[in-house]
């Protein structure tokens, strides 16, 4: 039987079929392209991409697998000691710390030497990670603090490290090591300024947005919660205290008993948590005799005991019918929105430059190739890329001297200690996610400039 179409009359019927379809020559497309292309597009690009892999290249090959290496090694050292206790930590910030308090000290109409001395001593004293660091300041930016002070808090934490500095002086020379501290002091205040003074409008629109807050209901007076804050960072300060490059002096001295004082201050944070927070002694008791128990049992491995802890914390807080079950839901919150993006963010760092030592799809001589000397150049791809690299706290000394080693200037050199651990581009996915596009690349862009100036700056002296 024929389908061939034919005209009838005004209407194009379909020929052969118990009932004639009727055409309608000027009826709308059901095809919506603006709703297609989109998803089309990234299907076609994955697709490409899986096509063209080119697994017979050494070189690409060994990049996937330092991408995974990478990640595996922060999923290992970073995780479960650092970035976990600093989600709890923000949740915390996010349920226990009344807005007011935080607009007090750190909003925009706060006093500029309190607000930023506070968020810069506050930073500092912590001495994390370029991602540790991202749930706090996320924490503190939701409760209302101002752009400013929150800029100073998120590069004073894996900036402003003393121990990064005293070993950057021991190893890298005191010259070095001095106008890395005055460089770091200086940028946290500096760059803070600027992005509230490019970002003012907003920033004024927070100020009378905070005159019209009501009183908040207060659970637990101001000292209480100083306490409690200052237990968990005790906890993570002491669980992430990094081994000295020498057996001797005060820092060896407290890395020989670091577990034991993170075994206290976890203590104390049960103590309280029975006290201020209603969970039931007993809970507190058995979680306390478990981890206890895996510590004997793994000495040298402490990190199970440590995991344990971890989940210890999450059962009592869940099953806690009162404020500690807002403080899981808020830290949950921030695990959602960082976790996948710091993931995601190590892999292509290790994709593309590897871990340290190793090389990924870049090759590490054209970089030791590119920040010779003192030039302009030098100093602005050391910057770009130290801002892109993952650092781990410390790591960045002996990358500086290896590549010191290959002919890198003092300028460069200084500008990636400047760039490299407060910036990464897992750090980077992170924040636009939290403040957005615009004040990402401000940030991002701030710290790419002035470390280049001062690398400029530095090497001509």
């Amino acid at each position: 039987m024929s389908n061939a179409v034919s005209i009838t009359g005004k209407k194009p019927t379909l020929a052969g079929s118990r009932e004639a379809v009727e055409i309608e020559p000027d009826q709308p497309s059901l095809i919506d392209w603006k709703s297609i292309w989109k998803p089309l597009s990234v299907i076609a690009s994955v697709f490409l991409v899986i096509f063209w892999l080119p697994l017979g290249s050494s070189r690409f090959t060994g990049a996937v697998i330092e991408a995974l290496a990478l990640a595996k090694w922060y999923a290992q050292e970073h995780v479960l000691l650092c970035l976990v206790p600093a989600l709890f930590i923000a949740g915390a910030i996010s349920v226990f710390v009344s807005q007011a308090a935080v607009i007090k000290y750190l909003g925009a109409g706060a006093k500029k030497v309190m607000s930023y001395g506070v968020a810069s001593v506050s930073g500092s004293i912590l001495a994390v990670c370029s991602c540790t660091v991202l749930p706090l300041f996320a924490g503190i930016w939701k409760r209302g603090a101002g752009l400013g002070p929150a800029i100073a808090f998120l590069y004073s934490g894996p900036a402003i490290n003393i121990l990064a500095i005293v070993l950057t002086a021991r190893i890298l020379g005191p010259e070095l090591g001095l106008a890395r501290a005055i460089g770091a002091v200086i940028f946290s205040v500096v760059i803070g300024l600027i992005m509230h003074l490019l970002f003012r409008k907003e920033e004024q629109a927070k100020v009378e947005a905070a005159l019209h807050m009501p009183e908040p209901e207060v659970e637990r007076p101001l000292w209480q919660n100083a306490v409690y804050f200052a237990t968990m960072a005790g906890i993570l300060i002491f669980a992430t205290w990094g081994k000295p490059e020498e057996a001797v002096g005060l820092w060896n001295a407290v890395y020989a008993v670091k577990w034991l004082l993170t075994g206290l201050f976890a203590i104390g944070l049960g103590v309280l948590l029975v006290k201020w927070f209603g969970v039931k002694a007993y809970k507190v008791l058995l979680a306390v005799a478990a981890v206890l128990v895996l510590a004997l049992l793994f000495p040298h491995e402490p990190l199970i005991a440590f995991t344990a802890g971890i989940v210890a914390l999450t059962v009592l807080i869940t099953t806690t019918r009162r404020e500690t079950e807002s403080w899981f839901l808020a830290t949950w919150d921030f695990t959602k929105q960082i976790m996948p993006l710091l993931i995601g963010g190590v892999l292509v760092a290790g994709f593309l430059l590897g871990r340290p030592g190793h090389e990924g799809m870049i090759p590490s001589g054209w970089v030791s190739g590119l920040v010779g000397g003192n030039s302009l150049g030098a100093n602005l791809f050391s910057s770009v890329v130290g801002a892109f690299m993952y650092f781990a706290t410390l790591t960045e000394v002996p990358i500086l001297q290896g590549l010191i080693g290959a002919g890198m200037g003092k300028g460069p050199a200084l500008a990636l200690l400047l760039a490299g651990p407060a910036l990464s581009l897992p750090n980077m996915l992170v924040i636009r996610s939290v403040m957005g596009t615009k004040k990402t690349v401000a940030y991002v862009c701030l710290v790419v400039v002035m470390a280049t100036i001062s690398g400029l700056i530095y090497g001509h002296l």
